[in-house]
């Protein structure tokens, strides 16, 4: 299943809803609450075309594995972790797709990374990797932006990683997906940047996800960035950033 986060293009509240179908054929049919209580259809479906589509989820906390690709740690000049690194963003840094983001005025060196998003179904805490497939809803998209040079001169990463606006996640949610081995590919103004796979992550998606949960409590909504491979690299106002996922979708983010 495609879970949607959206609201109708001429404005409204927000639903959540199933993505049917693709291309011009594609619509949204929304659900009875939300999909963390089980999915309930409503009757009432929506051209894709006709609605405005939100992050997928509203996290309280979005946690991040740090340096989770060798080669993206060694072309910043970083040995791979002996400690898995986490860090965190909030629900404030959280934009949807087609966000634009104005690029701050703290940095000179704003930098894309393209992740896997991994949303968290249910409330869980101290989870065995073995058992974290039961507390995943599914899988999206992620831009963690990144103020490079700020996070360079700080010796922790809250401000250069979880300023406002700075984690673009989108199009959906994907339910049924082997997250174990998805090309992942960045584009920046239609050229590529990263052309990576998951198979390469030094944890995978379990690992992550139970690493994080032994030390803070997860609750539904909640997404774990599982890190980024090697092809970071800046950007500059004007420039439009597309994430791609094998078995997701595509995220596109423009810098203003």
């Amino acid at each position: 299943m495609r879970i949607a986060r959206y609201t109708p293009a001429a404005g409204g509240p927000a639903s959540y809803g199933l993505v049917e179908g693709d291309g011009a054929d594609a619509v949204v049919v929304r659900l009875d609450g939300d999909p963390f209580d089980g999915v309930r259809t409503t009757g009432e479906r929506t051209p894709l075309s006709g609605v405005r589509l939100l992050a997928p989820v509203a996290p309280s906390k979005v946690l991040c594995l740090g340096r989770n690709y060798a080669e993206h740690a060694r072309e910043l000049g970083n040995e791979v972790p002996e400690i898995p690194v986490v860090f965190a963003k909030f629900s404030t840094s959280v934009v949807g797709p087609d966000a634009e983001v104005p690029y701050p005025p703290d940095t000179e060196n704003l930098h894309f990374e393209g992740e896997l998003a991994v949303v968290i179904g249910r409330e869980c805490t101290r989870v065995p990797a073995d058992q974290v497939p039961g507390v995943v809803l599914g899988y999206t998209v992620a831009n963690d932006l990144t103020l490079r040079d700020m996070q360079r001169a700080e010796k922790q990463w809250t401000r250069a990683k979880g300023f406002d606006r700075s984690c673009p996640l989108g199009p959906w949610v994907e339910t049924e997906l082997d997250p174990g081995a998805l090309a992942l590919r960045t584009t920046v103004n239609g050229e590529v940047r990263q052309d990576g796979t998951t198979a390469d992550m030094l944890l995978d998606v379990a690992a992550c996800v139970s690493w994080v949960s032994q030390t803070m409590t997860l609750l539904p909504g909640d997404v774990v960035l599982t890190g980024t491979p090697a092809g970071v690299g800046p950007l500059q106002a004007g420039d439009e950033v597309m994430v791609s996922i094998e078995g997701i979708g595509s995220l596109a983010t423009r810098i203003v």
